[in-house]
């Protein structure tokens, strides 16, 4: 199967940084439109902008259809935990929107990250694991019957310290691994950032112990990381589709400052694609309350084309010859 990658014929292969024995990706010509699904943390939408904003910077020549219909507390699995959100609802459920989504947003890739939820901040739990693994199965299917290609992504780090659900981590440490066995056993394309995250967690919490200092984290409750933690999944994501050159980059910023409007394009990026994003979920529909309703989608649709004019301007004057 062609996979999406880095919108180039001269760039055919590259070497990636992680440490599985991944290939390097090939640019399929005819994507054109990518959706990625998720829960809260595809909805706050960093990591997501991040990777958008470097192909853009990178690859300006290339004009894609990026598209978050991420969905806070959503799950695969169809589970939710008694009294959640203190009993005002219960988690959303994939299976309810995934027809409308691919129906409406017809996508030629979708990047998918699910787990975080899946087994509902408990214990590990086979029955509760049969479930995830069932949902990302008829995930995996369904966007594949609907023509579009799928890459899967491994959930983000879970941290006990911040988050207090004592063995939640070990839960998502087997979530994870169990996606990224599926490489081999179904032949999956799985990008992962969860033990990546593990161990930049790690080693800089060793360090502020070596120190005397306060516990270094990614995320302040457990769960929603920082910018840091969205870049580091966004540079996992980006090396995998475009080589282990983006590796050394420290933040989102740094990673476009070979264009002189780098961070003006981020901003930029960020603006416009958030406004798509409610959009889009507003259009889709789903049964998550308490969200920001967006604009009609044709209104949506003819502000992001300006908003798109001003991305491209940016990028065309800080490019360096």
């Amino acid at each position: 199967m062609k996979v999406f990658s880095c919108f180039s014929k001269a760039l055919l292969a590259f070497f990636l940084l992680l440490a599985s024995t991944l290939q390097a990706q090939k640019i399929d010509t005819k994507i054109k439109r990518i959706v990625f699904l998720g829960n809260s943390i595809t909805w706050q939408a960093n990591y997501v902008n991040d990777v958008i904003a470097y192909l853009t910077v990178t690859y300006p020549d290339r004009h894609f259809d990026f598209i978050n219909v991420g969905l806070p507390s959503e799950t695969v699995s169809g589970l939710s935990e008694p009294g959640h959100a203190n009993g005002a609802f219960p988690r959303p459920d994939l299976h309810e929107r995934l027809h409308r989504v691919l129906t409406q947003t017809k996508p030629d890739l979708v990047f998918a990250c699910y787990g975080m939820n899946d087994g509902i901040y408990m214990p590990f739990d086979t029955g509760r694991f049969r479930k995830f693994r069932d949902g990302i199965n008829w995930l995996h299917a369904g966007v594949v019957k609907s023509g579009a290609q799928i890459i899967h992504i491994t959930p983000p780090v879970f941290d006990e310290l911040k988050g207090g659900d004592p063995g939640y981590a070990d839960v998502l440490d087997r979530y994870g691994k169990w996606l990224l066995a599926q490489r081999s056993a179904q032949h999956w394309e799985v990008i992962d950032v969860h033990f990546p995250m593990k161990k930049y967690l790690e080693a800089h919490r060793k360090v502020d112990a070596e120190f005397n200092l306060d516990g270094f984290a990614l995320t302040g409750d457990g769960v929603h990381p920082g910018e840091l933690g969205h870049w580091i999944m966004a540079r996992q994501i980006l090396v995998y589709l475009c080589g282990d050159g983006v590796s050394g980059f420290p933040s989102a910023e740094k990673s476009l400052s070979a264009n002189k409007n780098g961070a003006a394009i981020l901003k930029a990026v960020t603006e416009r694609q958030n406004m798509l994003r409610d959009a889009w979920l507003t259009s889709t529909g789903h049964k998550r309350p308490g969200l920001p309703v967006g604009m009609p989608l044709d209104s949506a649709l003819r502000k992001s084309a300006v908003m798109g004019v001003r991305v491209d301007s940016l990028v065309a004057a800080g490019t360096v010859h």
